[in-house]
């Protein structure tokens, strides 16, 4: 697709009218985030995770791989995106340019002539740079001929490789991958594979880090996110993509800029059906699968800039779903003045809240034993009889819709979660995690059928989430264990490691993917892969232990999400995780309010740590005077834009708190 400029505004094709020109405003208004833009880019000019050929494309951002700290204020901390690889050094922008001179002095054939013999992206370099991931590691090797490539070849620090693309090596022009930006797993070599000796004698493992990373890669990412969303990136990334998928792509103004390839990489600019010759156009063929392709022009004319920060389009000031390294998100920055509201609910319940769904039509809630079904939420599902039936409701009905009799067989129903309109997950005292596919004739539920019966647990499973964006859901157990599975192949996928107590709760962030299990009083917070992130006790008594807890995604692409636990003793507890150079601060903050730490189980020194911002009261809250007998709280729900926290209790009360009161 191409895009032209009448006035500075970017006209799309026809065929591409109206999405295109929807992100880009988006973008401009900040209304997405610089990763989300390159991502849809990407894929509009034809880029693929299925196709390392032709995978997506990101720019390198930085050029500060030194410091101890980085500043994302200083302009000399990132990389020139104005221009390319080749040109991001005086000497060796001269150096490309001779070369691309002498091409033509020498040869005379101008359709050969250009800056580059290799490219920016390619199958190698993607392999390269996953290699430590499987089935990257087979496809290097296969790329490489069977075996790794030479020890001082492969990708083994971020540094030296910037360094390498961007002023060493004159046959290195290479960019970078989307993973940079959020997959630390790609920096660790946690599979040991042998990768080899460099000449002077350091062995391969791990990816070497920036100094300003501490050795952490969730810290590297994080960080390295930070500055592709930050406000220099914002304000020049327009530029970069003018080079990429833009009017500096090819042509004179990609002389001028410094940024022409070789011939073949131009895919869509040759007719591989004119050329008659195999062996020519076996060859073509051979050395764009070597080196790679150029992506497809998306614009003719130069990309507008984005919106400077806290301006719209129009100039006035506008409410940013995006924030700056150091400028907190709302719901973060505004912890200490959320401010208890005026609740209204249809059909208030008669007991212990369960769950709780705030919607845009309001808030709705349900007793303990009861689950609201997605996405129109008019359906409850239920359980605990005596017969050990289970039924579907209308909400705000005490009429049994249709009664099911099939999970009987499958002993007490301790917890269910409900990730879709036609499933259902429960699980009890049989240990066993059935799996049920509802059928609907006419918005009445006809059947409910037994999709799969998944076996792992060995005693009581007493908790369950789900999460369909990436369709995972989590088990927790009387056994002390956390099961996650797959909620599409319904298979086991990990386990995490075991805990000091039986599983009182879990949770999925539907943005990060990461996991929080509650053991007691206990909080952990772990990868999708099981990695221990970070742990702390709780409460300041022996006796309290967690009920519920849910993540506030504050950000989609900040690991740093706020996470709230409700307890036996009626707090609701916010924390938040950050990185820390001290072990010990997070802990110093909960010995201040009397807590215990369990032993090995702080943040990782350099990690991160979870630290408590908040504690709210609904008791005191509602009532206006402390109670020694506060009820539990048992459920706890976030707006979709993380401006309200609704908290249920024990006695059937909710309560709001909200930023703006």
């Amino acid at each position: 697709m191409i895009c032209d400029m009448e006035t500075e505004t970017p006209l799309v094709s026809r065929k591409h009218s109206g999405g295109e020109k929807t992100m880009l405003q988006k973008w401009q208004k900040r209304e997405i985030s610089n990763f989300d833009y390159l991502m849809y880019l990407n894929t509009l000019a034809g880029r693929s995770y299925n196709d390392y050929m032709q995978y997506p494309v990101f720019p390198w951002v930085l050029a500060d791989y030194h410091s101890e700290t980085l500043n994302l204020t200083n302009p000399h901390t990132f990389r020139d995106l104005s221009k390319p690889m080749g040109a991001q050094t005086i000497e060796r922008k001269r150096k490309f340019i001779q070369r691309y001179n002498e091409v033509e002095k020498s040869e005379g054939d101008l359709s050969a002539q250009c800056h580059y013999c290799t490219h920016y992206s390619s199958a190698i370099i993607v392999a390269s740079y996953l290699v430590r991931l499987e089935p990257f590691t087979q496809t290097f090797c296969s790329l490489q001929g069977g075996s790794f490539d030479v020890a001082d070849r492969m990708f083994h620090s971020v540094r030296s490789t910037w360094e390498s693309a961007s002023r060493d090596n004159m046959s290195d022009v290479r960019e970078l991958i989307p993973e940079f930006f959020y997959l630390p797993e790609f920096l660790t070599n946690a599979n040991h594979f042998e990768l080899g000796c460099m000449q002077d004698g350091t062995v391969l493992g791990d990816v070497q880090l920036p100094p300003w990373a501490d050795g952490d890669p969730h810290k590297f990412i994080l960080l390295h996110r930070q500055a592709l969303e930050s406000d220099y990136v914002s304000a020049h990334l327009h530029r970069w993509i003018d080079l990429i998928f833009g009017h500096k792509q090819h042509g004179s103004a990609a002389v001028e800029a410094v940024n022409t390839y070789h011939p073949y990489f131009y895919g869509d600019k040759m007719d591989l059906n004119k050329i008659k010759d195999p062996l020519i156009k076996s060859t073509i063929l051979g050395f764009i699968s070597n080196f790679g392709q150029i992506p497809k022009q998306l614009f003719t004319k130069p990309h507008p800039s984005r919106n400077a920060q806290g301006k719209s389009s129009s100039g006035r000031e506008t409410v940013l779903s995006l924030h700056s390294s150091g400028i907190l998100p709302p719901f973060v920055s505004s912890l200490q003045n959320l401010k208890l509201s005026p609740v209204t609910i249809k059909d208030n319940p008669k007991g212990a809240i369960g769950h709780i769904v705030y919607t845009e039509k309001g808030i709705l809630a349900v007793e303990k034993n009861k689950v609201l079904i997605p996405p129109l939420w008019s359906k409850t599902f239920c359980w605990g009889f005596e017969d050990l039936t289970c039924c579907f409701r209308n909400y705000g009905s005490e009429k049994n819709v249709t009664t099911f009799e099939c999970m009987a067989d499958w002993g007490k129903c301790l917890c269910a979660v409900c990730p879709s309109a036609t499933t259902i997950i429960t699980s009890g005292t049989s240990s066993v995690v059935c799996v049920w596919e509802i059928s609907l004739v006419k918005d009445k539920v006809r059947h409910l059928k037994l999709r799969q019966a998944l076996y792992g647990h060995t005693q009581a499973v007493t908790c369950l989430a789900a999460s369909v964006t990436y369709s995972i859901f989590v088990s927790g157990s009387d056994d002390r264990t956390c099961i996650i599975w797959d909620l599409n192949r319904l298979t086991y996928i990990n386990q995490l490691p075991a805990h000091g107590a039986s599983l009182c709760s879990v949770a999925i962030n539907n943005s990060t993917s990461d996991i929080i299990s509650c053991a007691g009083s206990y909080l952990y917070l772990w990868t999708v892969n099981g990695q221990l992130l970070a742990s702390v006790n709780t409460s300041c008594s022996p006796e309290s232990c967690i009920v519920c807890c849910c993540f506030a995604e504050v950000l989609d692409w900040d690991t740093r999400s706020i996470i709230i636990t409700g307890s036996t003793d009626g707090v609701v507890r916010l924390w938040k995780t950050e990185y820390t150079n001290i072990p010990d601060q997070a802990a110093g903050l909960r010995l201040q309010k009397g807590m215990m730490e369990e032993p090995g189980n702080m943040g990782n020194k350099h990690g991160k740590h979870l630290v408590l911002c908040r504690e709210l009261n609904p008791s005191l809250a509602l009532t206006g005077k402390p109670s020694k007998t506060s009820p539990a709280v048992t459920a706890l729900a976030v707006s979709r834009n993380s401006s309200k926290l609704l908290v249920g209790d024990d006695w059937g009360r909710i309560c709001c708190w909200s930023m703006d009161g």
